[in-house]
């Protein structure tokens, strides 16, 4: 059976939001996809740490590429946070098996995407004027979670 919920990382930096990713992962019952390059290694004590003990529970795969991943995954929804969004999360309309994907913590999304996949960008709105982004773990949780909610109102 597949998972109601995908989280997809591409080509994450920073062990500890994956870690933390994995996390939020197992509580909603969600696969994390990461996308090579990582820039860690899953081995590393501060993404074990972050992740604790749920790492042996996480639905985790790992692809070696954006095309990999498409060719594997088949995802048949896919939506892309980014601070280039237009609309924001609470306005999408999220779908059972659906993949947010979140660029990684210093670059974001490969530059192509904002073009390809311009219609499928969402934002986290943050209204605090001095803010760039959030953290990636935060964002994951925000975007996650508001899609959990809608996925739970959804009819069977």
């Amino acid at each position: 059976m597949s998972p109601p919920l995908h989280i997809t990382l591409v080509a994450p930096e920073i062990p500890q939001n994956t870690g933390s990713i994995a996390r939020l992962c197992v509580g909603l019952g969600a696969r994390l996809h990461l996308i090579r390059p990582l820039g860690f290694s899953l081995r590393e004590s501060r993404v074990k740490r972050a992740g604790l003990d749920y790492w042996e529970h996480a639905d985790l795969v790992i692809h070696e590429n954006w095309e990999r991943y498409l060719a594997d995954a088949r995802p048949p929804a896919l939506f892309f946070a980014s601070t280039r969004g237009e609309r924001s999360c609470f306005d999408c309309r999220f779908t059972p098996d659906a993949h947010l994907v979140f660029g990684n913590e210093t670059s974001g999304l490969p530059p192509d995407f904002y073009v390809r996949y311009r219609d499928q960008l969402f934002r986290i709105p943050m209204p605090g004027p001095h803010a760039r982004s959030i953290n990636l773990a935060n964002a994951a949780a925000i975007a996650a979670y508001e899609a959990y909610r809608q996925l739970l109102q959804s009819p069977p």
